[in-house]
């Protein structure tokens, strides 16, 4: 989703300029100073010549000594005012000087007595002496007069003081000319590129506002809270067409400017700012033939349309799942989609115009794999959801995203599911989400759900995996201790109650607790919001420890947080305690689908389960990982459940089965069970067959693999994984079968990647040879299967030199598939020479070369995770810090690329230089600061770990034939 990146200058292409200006004016100059711009000739300019004066108090500019920490400013707008409606004109002159031309007039009423306006502004120039306010039912009356126009750079605030007070309960507009810039920075307006057939240069303009960057393309209120509809013009040249929110109403010629037209479109809903969606482009077009009532289009270059039809064919049928779903119609005319080259998230949800990378909705069979489709399908699913979550009822502030992220990320699942019922995503969710953000949710520098936020970058810090996938992973354990029925009645409840308007989680809290009550499916002394609050309100999540009685049929149950490591200097004295909804099956009669339910309450640490089987029965709780914690047991049941995973597997339900391996290892790597336990529990994976218990085995010796891979005992380690992985392989074979279940396609990935990694002969010799094969036939794109693209490229190209890197470089410039171009993004930083390595670095972050600034940080970040490449990757960082941070389009991209080369660090020098790291850059980091924060944690749990575990695994390898001469 759309993040903030590093602050901008008010004017931002003058940003020199006004470093002059600073110097004069703070030497003795005092005053206004007056700017005007000559517009260059171009074929694209408006036929007349800008000479307006813009005045600025350069003094208002300046912070003044002693001006206050950012901790100590207030970021949010005066109460006093409420925007209602917007009249917007933008002319983006996308092939003359990259300006954009913009006027805007705001009606607002007066909540209460105001003597000054505040709107937020940030690289915009305003034209100071057009401002003008008036009352709303008298607009050629009397102006109000202004005393007083000035900046508030740190706020981003313009404020235009008044000389006479807005009275309370009246309507006033304010209205004003300006001009905003096409920038690159993929944020605000800006502006994007690609390449025609015949190799020419081609631009558009584009929107991307969430989650504070309206403010770059007009004046506005940009709070979420401060909804209102907007009345939309676009000006564009003939040659091209434009697209925002609503349908089009009208087109007219643009006074003066011949060749040139206002698209004008119908008055939106009341929205959020940062909903407000631009496109002006000679994109194609086609409209879905597949039922629905709203007009539904997908948008993207002439080359790439014929890639739409698989986003034409699910996305209406997942729209008219979704108004089945809530009860609740899609509430606009039209939903277009539209595939953009340049763009800083995966995809922006805006009412009725979701802008997307071109990964996240283009396919061609030829070369997309089942993991893109799935990708199309689930980002497609995410963002209509987000038309009810987020755009028809929207947070009160942005403490509460997760309202909009966690259940966009709750039904993408079950808009995918509905629409690709054989691919099991219900199943997959248990790694892909639980078990994927349990990592971060496990550091002590983790956060809540719910955290109060103010300025623009710590708003930007909390669009992470706490907000998406716990968000998500507590709703899903919501619905089920209220049940389905009652769960789908109370968001009815919910999104006809908030429709276009702004609720925060106590209101969600409050209908899912209504209708528990009028359902009966929660006790009357209970409310939602005293059991949820406990997960959203505080970080972290809990283990429930079962200890049974010696005969078994009881046990004693406590809580206590889960962390890698315990800091026996944490500054943290927070009581940390759960409402944890607890299920649970036993061997002689296992039923993983009850729903039946025992609370253990915030306020009890412990508590007593009767009625189980006897000693030599297993017991499991937790049922399909339903709940948002870990479970650990006394020692003979966890040897009852390797027994039984070893002699049926089948016996417990795949999800518990992915649940018990991620549960033990992540146990074991916190020092609360034995590895020989835990790695006792693999044992029976010969027999698995399913991908996702599969996954989280994989995941966790992911780890192992990081940790050993520059030590001496990892030659054995690399046995036993050999050993593990082998058999899965042979099973599921290296030749791709599309025709395969959907889960059984990314079982062959996930081996096939593995055993290569490992340098397995005999899927080194098959990649490399499949690579080949297609640098003798470059035009046939069909020679290596979509699936195995990604593994081939990276092992042919880590096994080659440089005629291999330069072919897929050229492959990369040439084609006309995203997807593709992902895949050898990924392979090109293979490459086991470090020269090369090096040149792929320079080349990434330098202007004008044909990797995009987009994609920068993934490049970056692929080089990183290559063992031959992290300490180049890591001195690269450190040493053109400033280059690499300013190709970064938002501060997540920087913080994802420091945890991406220092998740394998494991000693002290290495975290004493990320430490250095960090004391040198903390004024640049930004919103980056809390990634970094977790990496140094990460770092700090790896040198525990081995300290505490390295020579535990040798030994265990030793003993399980896996000699090792070397230990620490």
């Amino acid at each position: 989703m759309g993040k903030c990146e590093k602050k901008g200058c008010h004017l931002s292409r003058c940003c020199c300029f006004l470093h002059i200006l600073y110097l004069f004016f703070t030497t003795g100059a005092a005053g206004f100073f007056a700017l005007a711009f000559l517009y260059k000739n171009n074929a694209e300019m408006a036929p007349y010549t800008l000479t307006e004066t813009v005045y600025f108090n350069i003094n208002d500019n300046i912070p003044k000594e002693g001006t206050p920490m950012k901790e100590d400013i207030d970021y949010r707008l005066p109460e006093a005012l409420k925007p209602f409606h917007y009249t917007l004109k933008l002319q983006p002159l996308i092939y003359g000087n990259r300006s954009v031309l913009g006027s805007v007039s705001i009606d607002f009423e007066v909540k209460a007595p105001a003597s000054n306006i505040t709107l937020h502004i940030a690289s915009i120039i305003t034209k100071n002496e057009t401002v003008k306010v008036v009352p709303s039912d008298n607009p050629l009356g009397p102006e109000i007069p202004i005393t007083r126009q000035y900046y508030d750079p740190i706020r981003q605030f313009y404020i235009a003081e008044l000389g006479s007070e807005l009275e309370n309960g009246k309507n006033y507009s304010i209205s004003m000319e300006y001009e905003a810039y096409l920038s690159d920075e993929l944020r605000g307006f800006y502006l994007s590129t690609y390449q025609s057939e015949t190799g020419e240069d081609r631009y558009l303009a584009v929107t991307q506002f969430e989650p504070t960057d309206a403010r770059r393309a007009f004046p506005c209120f940009d709070e979420p809270a401060m909804k209102a509809r907007f009345d939309v013009y676009l000006g564009r040249s003939e040659s091209m067409s434009s697209i925002s929110n609503m349908p089009l109403l009208e087109t007219l010629p643009l006074e003066g400017q011949e060749g040139w037209y206002w698209d004008h479109f119908y008055l939106s809903e009341p929205m959020s700012t940062y909903l407000v969606a631009l496109v002006v482009s000679d994109f194609d077009y086609i409209e879905s033939p597949y039922g629905t009532d709203v007009l539904f289009r997908v948008w993207a270059r002439h080359e790439a349309i014929n890639q739409s039809d698989y986003a034409l064919r699910k996305g209406p049928e997942v729209l008219s799942y979704y108004e089945k779903y809530f009860g609740v119609p899609y509430p606009l005319p039209k939903q277009d989609m539209i595939a953009v080259g340049d763009f800083a998230a995966g995809a922006m949800e805006n009412w009725g115009l979701i802008v997307y990378r071109e990964t996240a909705i283009l396919l061609d069979p030829k070369v997309a794999s089942a993991r893109n489709k799935q990708r199309v399908m689930e980002v497609i699913a995410h963002e209509l959801a987000h038309q009810w979550f987020g755009n028809l009822v929207t947070p009160v502030w942005w403490t509460d995203i997760w309202l909009n992220e966690g259940f966009a990320n709750f039904m993408e699942n079950y808009g995918s599911d509905h629409c690709e019922p054989t691919w099991k995503i219900m199943e997959q969710l248990i790694v892909d989400d639980i078990q994927n953000v349990f990592a971060m949710d496990s550091l002590e520098s983790s956060h809540p759900i719910s955290i109060p936020v103010s300025n623009p970058e710590e708003i930007g810090q909390i669009f992470d995996d706490i907000s998406y996938d716990k968000g998500s992973s507590i709703i899903r354990m919501m619905n089920s201790f209220l049940t389905e029925p009652t769960f789908m009645k109370a968001i009815n409840w919910y999104l006809s109650t908030y429709a276009y308007k702004n609720a925060d989680q106590d209101d969600l809290w409050d209908a899912m607790t209504r209708t528990a009550h009028e359902d009966g499916t929660l006790p009357r002394d209970m409310t939602v919001k005293e059991v949820m609050d406990t997960w959203t309100l505080q970080m972290g999540y809990p283990v429930i420890n079962v200890t049974r009685s010696i005969d078994g049929t009881s046990a004693i149950l406590t809580q206590e947080r889960f962390l890698l490591v315990k800091n026996e200097n944490s500054s943290d004295t927070h009581d940390y305690m759960w409402w944890v909804p607890l299920t649970y099956t036993s061997q002689d009669a296992p039923d993983f689908t009850s729903t039946q339910t025992v609370w253990m309450t915030d306020k009890e640490k412990e508590i007593s389960i009767e009625s189980l089987p006897a000693q030599d029965k297993w017991v499991i709780f937790n049922l399909q990982q339903i709940g948002y914690y870990r479970v650990n047991y006394d020692e003979n049941n966890w040897n009852l459940l390797i027994q039984q995973l070893q002699t049926d597997h089948e016996v417990i339900h795949l999800t518990n089965r992915a649940q018990i391996i991620d549960d033990a290892l992540d146990l074991a790597r916190a020092g609360h069970l034995s590895y020989n336990t835990a790695l006792s529990v693999n044992s029976y994976l010969g027999n698995e067959t399913e991908y996702v218990p599969w996954t989280a085995a994989l995941t966790n010796m992911d780890y192992l693999e990081s940790m050993f891979t520059r030590s001496g005992g990892y030659g054995a380690l690399k046995n036993y994984l050999l050993d593990m992985l082998i058999p899965l392989y042979d099973s599921v074979g290296f030749d791709d079968d599309l025709g395969d279940p959907h889960l059984e396609q990314f079982k062959r990935v996930s081996a096939v990647s593995w055993v290569c990694n490992l340098g397995y002969e005999d899927c080194v010799t098959n990649s490399v040879n499949l690579y080949k094969a297609w640098m003798q036939n470059p035009t046939n794109h069909s020679i290596i299967s979509p699936n195995q693209k990604r593994s081939v490229f990276c092992t042919a190209i880590a096994n080659g030199g440089e005629e291999e890197w330069n072919f897929a470089f050229d492959q990369y410039q040439n084609s006309n598939f995203a997807t593709e171009k992902d895949f050898l993004l990924s392979g090109m930083a293979c490459s086991r020479e470090l020269w090369i390595l090096t040149r792929y670095l320079d080349l990434t972050f330098t202007e004008g070369s044909p990797i995009k600034r987009q994609d920068a940080a993934r490049v970056y970040s692929d080089i990183a995770r290559n063992e031959v490449g992290r300490d180049l990757a890591w001195d690269y960082m450190r040493e053109q810090f400033a280059k690499v941070y300013s190709f970064f389009t938002s501060f997540s991209q920087l913080g994802d690329s420091i945890s991406a080369v220092t998740e394998g660090f494991n000693t002290q020098m290495e975290l004493q230089e990320l430490i250095a790291f960090k004391d040198e850059h903390l004024d640049d980091l930004g919103q980056a600061t809390r990634s970094v924060d977790q990496s140094i944690e990460r770092v700090f749990t790896n040198i525990e770990w081995m300290n505490n575990y390295y020579d535990v695994i040798i030994q265990w390898l030793n003993d399980h034939g896996y000699p090792s001469r070397f230990k620490r």
